[in-house]
């Protein structure tokens, strides 16, 4: 049996809790563990737009959620005691670069405060089995290398989201040594995803959302940085990896527990403006519109990760190329916006998912 498919199995009649499953990566989690059978728990701020993927799919009625945030440690740790989960994914975040710079108290207060709160969260709770605790690609000091990040690389953060994550990874490091290791049982494991697309994705300053908006109005796509380049994945080529994780978390503790990273194939790693080009093609029509960037806020140029780990330990593996990757997210906007039911379109790209071998 695929390993993939063989792991998600596993999830049935589970307890399962999330942090953050009203996000975009958090809904897809939630609604894909729903699908399989688990016993989810969600745990998240409220979804910040009517037409966000959480409320499309209806998930407020398919799983236990709890509106609450992340920094308040009496509510997550309540939500804890009730749901009494074997698995704990930790994805709650503020997520966006460019909001981190015009706050970045909430962004260290939530990225680092608000995970500390999640650790002592699980520390108490002795059903947690495996804790996967996501953080990003962007924790790595960027040296704009030419080559992909290890998990062993040197940590650092030149903006404040940046930072906060690489921080919430040395608070992550600190419980590992000083409590977690003291639980034969448990099996816990700090996650680094490259830049993730997909449909459902209505955030802000985000490409993505941003082309889909302007296609969808007939307008011109705005670029700040074209030639930025990114390691672009669907969306569920990580989280496919983090179910591969937890799974294997409970089997073998010892071995698993740790940091990894999950990116796509070095043929992903596209500028901005080469993904826009792409989108536009895959949409069929609209227009571009680069313009040179008139703020100084400081943005990775390149960054990439290095996946050897989990293709060798975990043999975990992309299952869609860059063109696959483009084509699905497209499709998923196009499917929706002409009314096609939310929990059909992501239904069966996770069935499809799935199903392929990798590109």
């Amino acid at each position: 049996m695929d390993d993939l498919v063989k792991a998600v199995a596993s999830f049935r009649g589970r307890q399962v809790l999330l942090t953050g499953d009203s996000g975009f990566k958090g809904s897809w989690l939630a609604f894909w563990l729903a699908e399989a059978g688990a016993d989810v728990w969600g745990y998240a701020l409220p979804p910040e737009h009517d037409n966000d993927h959480f409320n499309l799919l209806g998930l407020r009625d398919r799983i236990h959620h709890q509106d609450g945030d992340i920094r308040d440690r009496e509510k997550l740790g309540a939500f804890f005691k009730q749901a009494q989960p074997e698995f704990v994914f930790h994805l709650a975040a503020q997520a966006l670069v460019r909001r981190s710079y015009r706050d970045p108290k909430e962004t260290f207060d939530t990225n680092v405060g608000g995970s500390v709160n999640l650790l002592e969260c699980v520390r108490e709770m002795p059903s947690v089995r495996a804790l996967v605790y996501i953080t990003s690609d962007k924790c790595y000091r960027n040296k704009e290398w030419i080559w992909g990040y290890r998990e062993n690389d040197e940590l650092g953060g030149h903006d404040p989201y940046s930072a906060s994550k690489s921080a919430a990874e040395l608070v992550f490091s600190s419980y590992g040594d000083s409590f977690f290791r003291l639980r034969p049982d448990f099996g816990y494991a700090t996650v680094r995803a490259g830049n993730v697309i997909g449909g459902g994705d209505w955030s802000e300053d985000r490409i993505v959302p941003d082309c889909v908006r302007a296609l969808r109005d007939g307008e011109p796509i705005v670029l700040r940085r074209p030639n930025s380049t990114r390691p672009w994945q669907h969306v569920l080529e990580p989280l496919g990896g983090y179910l591969i994780l937890a799974a294997a978390l409970v089997q073998d503790p010892a071995r698993y527990s740790g940091a990894w990273n999950f990116g796509p194939g070095g043929e992903a790693a596209r500028s901005v403006l080469d993904l826009t080009r792409v989108i536009v093609n895959r949409w069929g029509s609209g227009e571009i519109d680069v313009q040179t960037s008139i703020d100084d806020l400081h943005e990775a140029g390149l960054l990439h990760l290095n996946c050897d780990k989990a293709r060798h330990m975990l043999r975990w593996y992309p299952r869609w190329g860059f063109e696959r990757t483009v084509s699905e997210t497209v499709g998923w906007y196009r499917a929706v916006l002409s009314g096609k039911a939310v929990s059909k379109v992501s239904g069966d790209q996770i069935k499809n998912y799935m199903e392929v071998a990798h590109d």
